[in-house]
């Protein structure tokens, strides 16, 4: 086994228990992220390393590279990549798609140059994306705590486990002798970064806090992988929206009774249905006046009173 190989085992294994042990004490109440603080520090140090290690040499690669270099590349490990999408396709029950994903690597390990040209997806095979995390996903397996893996970066605990399964589906942990495979690993890591270096500059310099905004990320797109891009409604998902209850008395509407000039929002309230406007009043002035009929929802003896919330005070 390769030294990579043992160090990531390591790392999977490693933060898992570090999750375990240190539960109770790093929980935040974020039922998402209870361990927080721990998933923070991690992140930090993945910073840390990216910035002064991966960032630099995933910039000279995409430098020194031409792009067509560099998006062979990418379809080779693709290709690559298709053998774990057709197996958990076909773990899933989706059949179809699993045929079409062997269809892939046929059509492209042979007239693609061993997957370098994407020739799969110009004959209209498409190209799926499914891990054993998914496939946990979706048999009922929810995705437990979201955990901030040392290199690896965002994962969950279920998506931690399929990625122990993934790895071990993957021909490059196969390759002979162990300094090709390391090769492997290392240009597929280095590939990965330099598609990645775009969007780590958006998230630098768009996010208030890039690891929150990370986390909420992840989940988000995992959960929508989950469900092939239709998932269901979450109530967490639901914005909040406060409205007035409706049938509240007069004295206990929520516009205070005097004027509130900081206030640029115009509100009406009324003891009917419909809210009463100046031009429903106006127009309403310039019809024939309707047979008089008594009203259910108002005391006879009373005018009906109508209440307008603008800058101005209560106008009677």
């Amino acid at each position: 086994m390769s030294l990579l190989a043992v160090r990531w085992r390591f790392s999977v294994a490693g933060i898992v228990m570090c999750m375990t042990l240190l539960g109770g004490c790093a929980s935040t109440g974020n039922p998402r992220d209870p361990f927080e603080p721990l998933n923070r520090g991690i992140y930090h140090f993945n910073d840390g390393v990216d910035t002064a290690v991966l960032r630099p040499i995933a910039e000279v690669y995409r430098g020194v590279l031409p792009q067509f270099v560099r998006t062979g590349v990418s379809n080779f490990f693709s290709n690559i990549n298709d053998v774990i999408v057709a197996l958990n396709n076909l773990l899933q029950g989706k059949f179809l798609n699993a045929v079409s994903d062997v269809g892939r690597i046929v059509v492209n390990s042979t007239a693609g140059l061993l997957g370098v040209i994407d020739v799969a997806t110009e004959i209209g095979l498409e190209k799926h994306n499914e891990d054993f995390g998914q496939t946990l996903g979706f048999w009922g397996i929810e995705s437990g705590p979201f955990v901030m893996l040392p290199i690896l970066g965002p994962s969950s605990a279920r998506d931690a486990v399929g990625l122990l399964v993934d790895f071990k589906t993957d021909p490059v942990t196969y390759v002979d002798p162990s300094r090709d495979r390391n090769i492997l690993w290392g240009a597929r890591f280095v590939n990965r970064r330099a598609e990645l270096l775009d969007t780590s500059k958006i998230l630098e310099t768009a996010a208030l806090d890039p690891y929150e905004f990370l986390r909420d990320a992840y989940l988000q797109r995992r959960r929508n992988l989950v469900h092939d891009g239709s998932p269901p409604p979450e109530k967490d998902d639901e914005p909040e929206i406060k409205i007035k209850p409706r049938g509240a008395a007069p004295d206990e509407s929520p516009f205070p009774t005097s004027g509130n000039a900081e206030s640029p929002v115009r509100s009406v309230w009324t003891s009917g249905d419909a809210a009463d406007t100046p031009a429903r009043e106006a127009a309403r002035r310039t019809e024939p006046a309707p047979a008089a009929q008594p009203r259910v929802d108002a005391a006879p003896a009373q005018p009906r009173v109508v209440r307008i919330w603008t800058s101005e005070p209560w106008q009677r």
